[in-house]
């Protein structure tokens, strides 16, 4: 059985990945940027309940072409999970956009060179959603423009690294298969003690660091579903060439209704969550729809509100909470 590649294998997303494959008998080679990352991505499947023998590590980065041959050979399936998500948002765009766009190139032109099957990429909602529209509804059908007035370098880097994965395999990708993952916020526990982006900001709620939640309302996805609709796109004959976004049913979320959910659920935990939302007039509520997922991939996430819960007992099983003074 030929094994199945993941990049960003050290990352929140990767490291479920790369456990949920070694559990369903997988063998899987996962790409990291540096060899110090091993025994701790080790670890993480492990903590994931997997069994790490079946694991072999390599390292490659994305913004050169050394060790991407050697990562791809012999791979019929590539998850391309990598990408760069910034803590602040630079004030060079292009920070962003030349190693999301570059490194996703990279790994396609290998891919295809190496004669993969099939590739699934984690794009982002930040590339479908992020362009006003009347109704605020968005399906797979929509596109982030990335020349949108006032767009965050993130939106745009994932809006144009997307495009520039479809143009290339529509025009040059020989037999060599695109599916895209489009997640909303990603949440739920992690395997490594590194704060990723999603995870630091129930951190910040919960340690009384986010005084006044900001004024915004967003999709949330369990990684877990994520990892799982990962490998359901990979399996399913009829999802070559298309989008899938993933956000768990129901409602978007703001900060407010966040710490809500915290505070109710967790008691003493989350006796620090803000309790008042930043002013400011009302945003309208994005309508998210995962039905493509649901009907042709037999996906299932889980409730919001449930993963949720779960990334603040993740925070503090992990240690990474600050005790209340």
């Amino acid at each position: 059985m030929s094994p199945v590649l993941v990049t960003g294998g050290s990352g929140y997303l990767g490291t479920h990945l790369i456990a949920a494959l070694l559990r369903a008998g997988r063998p899987v080679r996962a790409a990291v940027r540096s060899a110090a990352r091993e025994d701790g991505l080790r670890a993480a499947v492990r903590r994931g309940g997997a069994d790490d023998a079946g694991l072999e590590i390599v390292t490659a980065d994305l913004m050169t072409d050394d060790g991407w041959p050697a990562a791809l050979a012999g791979c019929e399936e590539v998850h391309h999970v990598a990408s760069p998500i910034p803590a602040v948002q630079p004030d060079d765009p292009d920070e962003l956009i030349v190693p999301a766009r570059e490194g996703t190139l990279r790994v396609l032109r290998a891919a295809r060179d190496g004669g993969a099957r099939r590739v699934v990429l984690t794009s982002s909602f930040a590339a479908i959603g992020y362009t006003p529209k009347p109704g605020a509804e968005f399906t797979e059908d929509d596109w982030t423009d990335p020349d949108t007035p006032g767009l965050a370098p993130y939106p745009r880097s994932k809006a144009i690294a997307e495009r520039a994965a479809w143009d290339l395999m529509q025009r040059d990708g020989g037999d060599t298969e695109l599916v895209v993952v489009n997640p909303t916020a990603i949440f739920g526990p992690a395997l490594t003690s590194d704060l990723r982006s999603s995870m630091y900001l129930i951190k910040i709620m919960l340690d009384g660091t986010m005084g006044v939640a900001p004024r915004q309302r967003f999709g949330v996805v369990d990684v877990r579903d994520v990892a799982d609709v990962h490998i359901r796109a990979m399996a399913a004959p009829k999802a070559a060439g298309k989008r899938f976004l993933t956000v768990a049913d129901g409602p978007t979320l703001s900060f407010l209704r966040v710490a809500e959910i915290l505070w109710h659920r967790l008691g003493p935990l989350a006796a620090r969550v803000p309790t008042e939302e930043a002013p400011g007039d009302e945003l309208p509520q994005p309508i998210l729809h995962n039905d493509r997922a649901r009907d042709e991939l037999g996906w299932r996430p889980r409730p919001a509100e449930t993963t949720i819960v779960e990334t603040a007992e993740s925070l503090r099983d992990l240690g990474l909470l600050e005790p209340a003074g």
